[in-house]
């Protein structure tokens, strides 16, 4: 592996019973994020998509400490995106003997991690040799105004 590729892990969970565009909505708050940030933002959104995107990153963060010796706190979640799965058909009685048509939409999540980029550490400054310590200087006072009468800026003002 050269130096520039980086290491993506993915997860996908296929045929998942909800709808996209409901799933999307909880994917745009973790793209980007730090794992344990998002599975943070995951477990407190109330939506019924985040605990099927929270299994997501549970097992694409296994497949990176798994498969790639990878430290799941140290990833990032690159991409993450909801597509359309197949959409199933079912039919409702109604009345005078027509048929609904119940839609149940279904979607595929991908979650693709990589590692943090970050930058190294600066050296810590070298240790230099304590010096002996020289008098300060005294700061000079400032000239001290004449207080001025009521009579002086009376004259100036007339």
């Amino acid at each position: 592996m050269s130096a520039t590729e980086t290491r993506e892990v993915q997860a996908v969970a296929k045929w998942v019973h909800t709808s996209p565009r409901k799933a999307r909505l909880v994917v745009e708050h973790i793209r980007g994020r730090s794992v344990p940030e998002a599975r943070t933002v995951l477990a407190f959104t109330q939506r019924a998509a985040a605990r099927e995107i929270e299994k997501v990153l549970r097992s694409a963060v296994a497949n990176a400490e798994a498969n790639h010796n990878l430290v799941g706190d140290d990833l990032v979640v690159s991409a993450a995106f909801v597509d359309e799965g197949p959409v199933m058909k079912r039919w409702r009685a109604r009345a005078r003997g027509r048929a609904a048509r119940i839609r149940k939409p279904t979607c595929h999540i991908t979650v693709r991690l990589t590692p943090l980029e970050r930058a190294p550490e600066p050296a810590p400054p070298p240790a230099e040799e304590p010096k002996a310590e020289e008098p300060k200087p005294k700061k000079k006072a400032a000239p001290k105004r004449k207080p001025t009468t009521k009579k002086k800026t009376e004259e100036a003002e007339a």
